[in-house]
């Protein structure tokens, strides 16, 4: 009997995913669980399980293409079944690959492949299910071939056997930059290459490079580089459309004296652990909206159809920018943690972001989002809103400015201008700058929490 096998959906309101690439061909038995094939959302890239054990056929779109959630993308088929679908001529075989004349059996990509590079399949050895040849078959006598015609290599360059660990995101990246991944050094779990080691080995592969970017085709008039929207960005590009479009953005602007927090997250620094993470203000600024949040619950809900579903639980997002594209992992239940633990999964999260090793659960279900970009020197800004969330919070940098005191003389203070964009739709002027009075007052008394 065989199973059909779906785009997920990962997220709320995810409509669709691009593909990035396939992990098995037509033909290739796969165990149920086993990562068939890589997707990636605004969110983070996944990876698609086989939902039963047997043999992929039927594969339905190929690599780039965006499929609507939920669609069929390939079928898992039991050694038996027939399938009737054909593909590129030829007779077809019960577990989906063509047969060539006599009795090899060739999956739909290793024929494509063989007739690329003039290789005749039946004179290569299977090492597929049942004695079929594949990509990987006909990938190795390609290459085998071209090193006897090159001559002897250095064994790093012959040596490229067995499968390369990599999370999705790393490989995404090394086929963008041109890198190979068997000559990539990971540094994640049991070795697997993680993003940051293919942006390494992009940088020391650069300076060897530039004659040749120097002698590159021109591109169009006073163009000087063409990025694709493609992947992260094209779908983040159409959600940020998408809310700024539909959800009606009314922002409110506060500059929070940052004095007492300050006082407050130098304190905990003083009584951490060394293994802990050092607080920082970002971590206060969490717990300090999962406080507010609690007293304001409308900015934590969210409008679904023509209701607005009030959430009982405060999962707050944190923006990461990343060199892709922007994400947003989730420290959940914020209002139930304190500030150390806080700082600790910020710290966690944001350095699995940027090392593409963030799991599908780190980025869901957030209810509020912080955008803080005060590192990067900026006073104010202000943020679209993360649908379907009803509020986002931008933050700027902690700036000294003179302010005068009950007697009118001036004083220095560490000051930081907040910004909050709401959902017109969901929540009124006055309900949001309550929310902001509110979380102002917390910030500069931090005592508050504890009421």
């Amino acid at each position: 009997m065989a199973k059909e096998v779906i785009m997920p959906k990962f997220g709320f309101t995810q409509e669709t995913a691009e593909l990035l690439r396939w992990l098995k061909e037509p033909g290739d038995a796969v165990e149920q669980g086993e990562p068939i094939a890589e997707v990636t959302t605004d969110k983070v890239d996944m990876e698609v399980e086989a939902p039963v054990s047997g043999v992929l056929a039927d594969v339905r779109f190929k690599a780039g293409d965006v499929v609507p959630v939920t669609t069929v993308i390939a079928v898992i088929r039991e050694k038996g079944d027939k399938d009737e679908r054909t593909e590129g001529g030829g007779q077809r075989t019960e577990d989906g690959e063509r047969r060539t004349e006599g009795k090899t059996l060739v999956t739909p990509v290793a024929a494509r492949m063989a007739q690329e590079h003039g290789v005749e399949p039946g004179a290569l050895a299977g090492t597929g299910l049942g004695g079929r040849v594949t990509r990987r078959d006909v990938q190795t006598y390609v290459t085998g071939r071209e090193q006897e015609m090159a001559g002897p290599q250095e064994p790093e360059a012959a040596e490229i056997a067995g499968k390369v660990r990599a999370v999705p995101a790393a490989r995404k990246l090394a086929q963008e930059s041109g890198i190979d991944l068997a000559a990539v050094r990971g540094t994640g779990l049991r070795g697997r290459i993680q993003s940051a080691d293919v942006r390494a080995a992009a940088d020391a592969k650069a300076p060897a490079e530039a004659p040749a970017v120097a002698t590159a085709a021109p591109g169009p008039a006073g163009v000087t580089q063409v990025i694709p929207m493609v992947g992260m960005r094209r779908t983040i590009a159409q959600r940020l459309q998408q809310s700024y479009q539909q959800a009606p953005h009314i922002t409110f602007d506060v500059d929070v004296d940052v004095s007492a927090a300050e006082a407050l997250r130098r304190h905990a620094a003083g009584g951490r652990d060394q293994e802990q993470a050092r607080p920082s203000l970002t971590a206060i600024l969490v717990r300090s909206c999962a406080w507010a949040l609690r007293r304001h619950p409308l900015l934590n809900s969210r409008l679904a159809g023509d209701s607005i579903e009030v959430l009982s639980d405060v999962h707050i997002g944190v923006a990461v920018a990343l060199d892709e594209g922007l994400v947003v992992p989730v420290v959940r239940d914020a209002n139930r943690k304190g500030i150390l633990q806080i700082a600790g999964e910020i710290a966690d999260l944001a350095a699995r972001a940027r090392s593409g090793s963030l799991r599908l659960d780190d980025v869901q279900g957030g209810t509020f989002t912080i955008s803080n970009l005060g590192m990067y020197g900026v006073d104010r800004f202000s943020a679209i809103l993360n649908p379907p969330q009803t509020g986002i919070l931008a933050v700027g940098q902690v700036r000294r400015q003179f302010v005068p005191d009950d007697n009118d003389q001036p004083l220095v203070r560490p000051l930081m201008a907040l910004r909050l964009s709401a959902d017109h739709r969901v929540v009124d002027g006055a309900t949001a700058a309550r929310f902001l009075s509110d979380l102002r007052a917390v910030l500069e008394q931090p005592g508050l929490m504890s009421l």
